[in-house]
């Protein structure tokens, strides 16, 4: 199936505050072990991998999900021709990962990975 939501990311001032929100609410294991205390679920777990962490300037942070997609490109194309902006053009924060970020014509990202 093609452009699946992969990824939602919970992003704010106190990580670990919300870290233990999410567990606490709904029984999910969030794994730390990760670079500045990001914390993950398993998509095993929640259906889906559930980011969870700090922001990395201190604000009040966001909710974003993240969409597979075929071609990052094109899709940062339609989006722009829809009336979203780009806010991030595709990049590879590790090497198994290419994602973009975009926003909706009301200002909300939306993560794209291919």
């Amino acid at each position: 199936m093609a452009n699946q939501v992969i990824h939602v990311e919970v992003l704010g001032r106190d990580g670990a505050a919300l870290q233990r929100f999410f567990g606490d609410v709904f029984g999910w294991n969030i794994d730390t072990n990760n670079p500045g205390g990001y914390g993950m679920t398993s998509h095993e777990e929640t259906g889906l991998v559930v980011g969870v962490g700090p922001t990395q300037d201190g604000g009040p942070g966001h909710v974003t999900f993240y969409v597979r997609v075929p071609d990052i490109d094109a899709t940062l194309e339609t989006a722009t021709k829809a009336g979203g902006r780009v806010i991030a053009p595709k990049f590879n924060p590790s090497p198994d990962a290419t994602l973009a970020l975009v926003a909706d014509p009301e200002g909300h990202i939306i993560g794209l990975s291919e």
